[in-house]
């Protein structure tokens, strides 16, 4: 493909929609080392038709959905408005319960209403989740440490221009935990190697991570696209390193 049509094709890429947190369409496209930990594994094994649950920043309720949690007994929070608004009409069916959040330090919850809360990449206040939790209740969450895809970022952008906080670690969070009187019961942290197994992949990904690539677009970061299409073409692959971790902490 000569670069005129490439540029056509990651504008295609570039301009295509992106709903939920359906990563669909990078299928076979990616590939991700996967971690020594199994969030939904772990998730399963805290769960029961008898706890009450809460997931946390669900996005379009996919992996909530994947758990088939108890009905009547489940809820879940979303702060960004088209994904509150998709689950709002795609979860109350299955017994879930959808809230909107605007402030992560005001759930709109009463104190001492969950029996396990969940949290995969999503933003939260120690404090409130720790309010929000039976006595004896769990908390998992797994994040996206501040170190995730840094240096691909400062290669497109030329630049770290990440609005991420580089130090957002699991030392970090599971100090700020134990302060707010949780006690870790499990903690991990991982830094897996993420291929991209095509450029367009790479320009799809980009625009919808607008927190770890802020301001791209094909334009933009042509020339750079343009070299990562040769290392492309050389090894099969773009790499960028990931940052994972794990807490699962009880109040």
């Amino acid at each position: 493909m000569n670069e005129k049509n490439l540029k056509a094709y990651w504008k295609l890429e570039e301009a295509k929609g992106f709903q939920g947190w359906d990563f669909s369409h990078l299928s076979g496209r990616m590939a991700e080392e996967s971690l020594s930990w199994d969030y939904k594994e772990v998730v399963s094994k805290y769960m029961s038709e008898q706890a009450v649950m809460l997931d946390m920043g669900t996005g379009g309720g996919e992996f909530l959905l994947s758990l088939s949690p108890p009905a009547g007994r489940t809820y879940a929070t979303e702060a960004y408005l088209p994904n509150y608004e998709l689950c709002r009409a795609h979860l109350p069916p299955y017994g879930i319960e959808v809230r909107l959040v605007e402030d992560d330090a005001d759930l709109p919850f009463e104190s001492g209403m969950f029996d396990l809360v969940i949290n995969r990449h999503e933003a939260f206040n120690v404090e409130e989740v720790y309010r929000i939790l039976k006595p004896g209740g769990i908390f998992i969450t797994q994040q996206v440490g501040g170190m995730n895809n840094r240096e691909l970022s400062r290669l497109l952008l030329d630049g770290d221009v990440m609005i991420t906080d580089a130090k957002f670690d699991l030392d970090h969070s599971v100090r700020e935990l134990k302060q707010a009187g949780f006690t870790a019961l499990e903690q991990r942290e991982a830094f897996p190697e993420v291929r991209f197994l095509d450029i367009g992949a790479l320009v799809y990904f980009a625009k919808i991570i607008e927190w770890e690539f802020p301001g791209f677009s094909v334009d933009r970061c042509y020339g750079q696209l343009c070299q990562l299409q040769k290392s492309l073409n050389q090894d099969g692959y773009v790499a960028s390193r990931e940052h994972r971790f794990f807490i699962l902490a009880r109040k």
